[in-house]
């Protein structure tokens, strides 16, 4: 994990992930915990890590992007290494507010991190590229 997030937070999906390496499930058990920590983005990123949402897309260099399809069937493209969405509300709540630590979207690729439930996508550097511009076009 990246320390982009407090250390409380941090040592929380680190529990998580060990959990899951060592026994295969562990999400109960750290409920409470998440939706403590996380607030209200908790269990809207655990059901998008149910339905298997997230798909790290990666390029031959090693560039790496995130994209979870979202609730809304909008895909959002995500990055773990810069803690950054692309979602409406990551800008509003994450950004503009600071009610948040992060968004659901951003919480769902921690998690499916931790737990080994993240889809996995090679793609070239033109395509990455691509997804990369097509969410610029969408925003301008």
């Amino acid at each position: 994990m990246d320390s982009t997030l407090p250390a409380v937070a941090e040592e929380l999906l680190k529990e998580i992930k060990k959990a899951f390496q060592e026994t295969s499930h562990g999400k109960e058990m750290f409920s409470f915990r998440l939706k403590f920590i996380f607030g209200p983005s908790a269990v809207p990123a655990l059901d998008l890590v149910d339905q298997r949402s997230i798909t790290r897309v990666k390029s031959p260099s090693g560039r790496t992007a995130y994209q979870v399809l979202g609730s809304s069937g909008k895909l959002y493209t995500c990055y773990s290494s810069c803690h950054f969405c692309t979602c409406p509300a990551f800008g509003f709540a994450v950004l503009q507010r600071n009610e948040s630590l992060l968004c659901k979207h951003i919480l769902a690729v921690y998690l499916s991190q931790a737990m080994g439930a993240c889809q996995e996508l090679t793609v070239s550097e033109e395509q990455l590229t691509s997804i990369l511009l097509a969410e610029e076009e969408e925003e301008g």
